[in-house]
């Protein structure tokens, strides 16, 4: 795959001297000093995207309407139906380059697998958002959709 991000807007200096990146500030104040360690970690994450690829896996809860979901538009969209017994149909489109599937080895879970860690986390964020419990009390409606692991494909951590 192919990652491309432009760092035009920071004051730093990025060069590629044979197998190392290099990025530096000249004469920077301290906040333009702790951009270095922002744009380092923004290509560290590109390069593990490209070669590896990132996964979000997701659980559905529900207490008593179960949510019903399917995967249109070539694993691109998500459509949620029954969250909390409502009738209305909710879509979320994922974000540029994730998939996201239906895990065949656990009931109730969504798995989401992109190349750019930011995609791949929005995707997930907006799929949350879209399941919150509104106007009732939280603490008794448990009901949606949330992270359970993520990280590397292949190499998954549980989310605590």
């Amino acid at each position: 795959g192919v990652l491309k991000r432009s760092f035009k807007h920071l004051q730093v200096d990025i060069k590629k001297i044979g197998n190392k990146i290099t990025v530096e500030v000249w004469w920077g104040t301290s906040l333009q000093q702790a951009t270095v360690r922002t744009v380092c970690s923004h290509i560290k994450n590109m390069v593990v995207g490209v070669t590896k690829g990132y996964q979000y896996n997701m659980r559905l809860v529900y207490a008593h309407f179960p949510i019903n979901t399917s995967v249109v538009e070539d694993n691109t969209c998500l459509e949620i139906r029954n969250f909390v017994g409502q009738k209305v149909l909710r879509r979320i489109k994922m974000g540029e380059g994730v998939t996201i599937t239906r895990a065949e080895k656990a009931k109730d879970q969504l798995e989401l697998i992109g190349n750019d860690l930011e995609q791949v986390a929005q995707s997930a964020a907006l799929i949350t958002g879209k399941t919150k419990v509104r106007e009732k009390d939280i603490r008794k409606f448990l009901d949606g959709v949330y992270v359970s692991e993520k990280g590397v494909i292949g190499d998954l951590k549980p989310v605590v």
